[in-house]
């Protein structure tokens, strides 16, 4: 019984750290798009944006990841049988590229916070896609405990992840064009 109170708080965590790692970086996004504005609503609508990062990443996002990982530790310590399955190590090698995603989404932050944008909102758009390649493999693999399912999944992984990048460009063209005709 125990376990399944420390499965429901690992999925509960799980779940409002993807929130916040797809939130931070559509902030980003934005953030980067104030950019290209004229004063003074490029330093009100940056300001805010920091603020709204700040308060998003330190009061859900990083909380978030460390009570998933310590759930996620607890249930491996009571069941220590996951670690002699396949699946669960794939599983555990596509959670540290999260980990690792959320590290780099942290020097993003650190970047903005000091005003120094170094990413247009065309790649950010493109590195929010990142989250959701993590988000699809580790449901998959959980959900199928099989390598072989995630092999099909992750042909449909790389059919769902192309689609992302057409649908990115697409919508990339759409505001070019709606952009020209505003000029």
């Amino acid at each position: 019984m125990p376990f399944l109170y420390v499965l429901a708080l690992h999925i509960i965590f799980v779940v409002t750290w993807f929130a916040g790692l797809f939130y931070i970086v559509r902030l980003y996004i934005y953030h980067s798009e104030a950019e290209q504005l004229e004063e003074p609503s490029k330093s009100i609508l940056q300001n805010q944006y920091k603020l709204m990062e700040k308060r998003l990443w330190y009061g859900i996002t990083w909380p978030s990841m460390i009570l998933a990982a310590i759930f996620g530790l607890w249930m491996v310590w009571i069941n220590p049988s996951y670690l002699s399955q396949a699946y669960f190590i794939l599983k555990l090698s596509f959670v540290g590229g999260l980990i690792l995603y959320h590290f780099e989404c942290h020097i993003m932050f650190k970047n903005l916070q000091q005003d120094v944008i170094k990413y247009s909102s065309f790649k950010l758009r493109m590195w929010n896609e990142v989250a959701t390649v993590f988000l699809f493999s580790i449901v998959f693999l959980i959900v199928l405990k099989s390598n072989t399912g995630f092999i099909y999944g992750l042909i449909g992984l790389l059919i769902f992840s192309g689609t992302l990048v057409l649908a990115i460009k697409l919508y990339k063209k759409s505001r070019e064009k709606k952009e020209k005709k505003v000029e």
